[in-house]
């Protein structure tokens, strides 16, 4: 049973450093994601992911080997995202050329939702050494099995083998990987029709991705149209074989029902806008202010220095007195109380700002996000 003291109360409820650990990891994840998506994989470093992310780079080795190895994290965080909206949809039920559909359409709005994460999997990987390229053969021959199973609905003479299979796969992600390349899903792109290629160069002219940045075949300014608006001709290329041309054709034309308003833009991460690192001690004392009362208070208070540094697990009493001057410096949490000068403790409590960012390294603290 928690001691009713609040400086004994347990504040990191996984059992100490793990919970931090997850933050930290989910944070250069997201940094690694980010910069890829900037700089082509070919010219990501391990400097880069560090100081985007703003953890410190003895951290990033104590979580993973390299940066191939966050690489490949940040490939089957991207992985379990997808098949989280996409599994569902698939599994829903009906027909074969349905459950593609559903499928099909899940997946399409993944990526333009997630763009970053999308050129993970269907861009990036290839170039990323050769685990994630075994990662991503092993997601490949996932959906050639999905869709090597309209062999047992193929109608009339047509006689699809698994390489069929095989082909629409490639074929479907040939389109994907041409608009992911391009950086033609860019948030920063804004309004218009679809972009014209730059320098007369065709739209799936293979654009180039290395490891000065990516060559984006659209103009800033313009923008490609919706990728769930694919929907229909990448369905035409998958069933024709299967069912002919016109169950294809219809499929062409089929129009789509709206499932969900596109995901509302992601807003500015308050953490990258601190002018310190997130470190294990800082993310501790955060929690435990909040933890302890900083959030309303244990009988209108909140803890004091000493309360703060028992639950943080911070000993040395000039280590959290320095912490939280820092903190309060940043504008992340207040003195309410009295203080030294009156001869009466510290009352710390979050700042409303502190409150967004409290927030946040908890929703960061969820391995697979959010």
């Amino acid at each position: 049973m928690p001691s009713a003291t609040p400086a004994r109360r347990d504040v990191d409820r996984d059992g100490g450093r793990n919970g931090v650990a997850e933050i930290q990891r989910a944070r250069m994840i997201g940094a690694l994601t980010e910069v890829t998506r900037e700089r082509g994989v070919g010219g990501v470093t391990v400097a880069h992911v560090v100081a985007r992310s703003g953890v410190s780079r003895r951290t990033f080795y104590e979580l993973f080997e390299d940066r191939d190895d966050c690489f490949l994290a940040a490939f089957d965080v991207a992985v379990e995202r997808a098949a989280q909206r996409v599994l569902p949809a698939y599994n829903a039920g009906g027909v074969w050329r349905e459950r593609i559909r559903a499928g099909l359409e899940a997946l399409l709005e993944f990526v333009e939702d997630e763009p970053g994460l999308g050129a993970l999997c269907i861009v990036d990987a290839l170039a990323a050494g050769p685990r994630a390229s075994e990662h991503r053969a092993q997601l490949v021959s996932r959906l050639i099995d999905a869709v090597d199973e309209g062999r047992a609905e193929a109608k009339g003479s047509a006689a699809p083998t698994r390489l069929t299979a095989e082909g629409v796969v490639g074929a479907v992600l040939a389109v994907l990987y041409a608009r992911l390349a391009a950086g033609g899903l860019d948030p920063s792109y804004v309004g218009g029709s679809a972009g014209r290629s730059r320098g007369g160069g065709s739209r799936g002219g293979g654009p180039r991705v290395g490891g000065s940045g990516r060559e984006g075949s659209y103009p800033r300014g313009e923008r490609l149209p919706s990728v769930v608006a694919l929907l229909g001709p990448l369905m035409g290329m998958i069933v024709l074989p299967y069912q002919g041309q016109a169950v294809a054709a219809r499929e062409v034309a089929r129009s789509s029902v709206p499932r969900r308003r596109r995901a509302v833009a992601v807003q500015g991460d308050p953490l990258r806008e601190l002018d310190m690192r997130l470190t294990y001690r800082t993310v501790r004392v955060l929690l435990a202010i909040a933890e302890l009362g900083g959030r309303g208070g244990v009988g209108g208070r909140g803890p004091n220095n000493r309360q703060v540094a028992d639950a943080s697990g911070v000993q040395d009493q000039g280590q959290i007195s320095k912490l939280l001057a820092r903190l309060e410096h940043l504008g992340l949490i207040d003195n309410s109380g009295l203080g030294a000068a009156r001869g009466e403790p510290n009352v710390w409590r979050l700042t409303s700002r502190g409150e967004e960012v409290e927030h946040t390294i908890r929703r960061q603290a969820t391995p697979t996000g959010s």
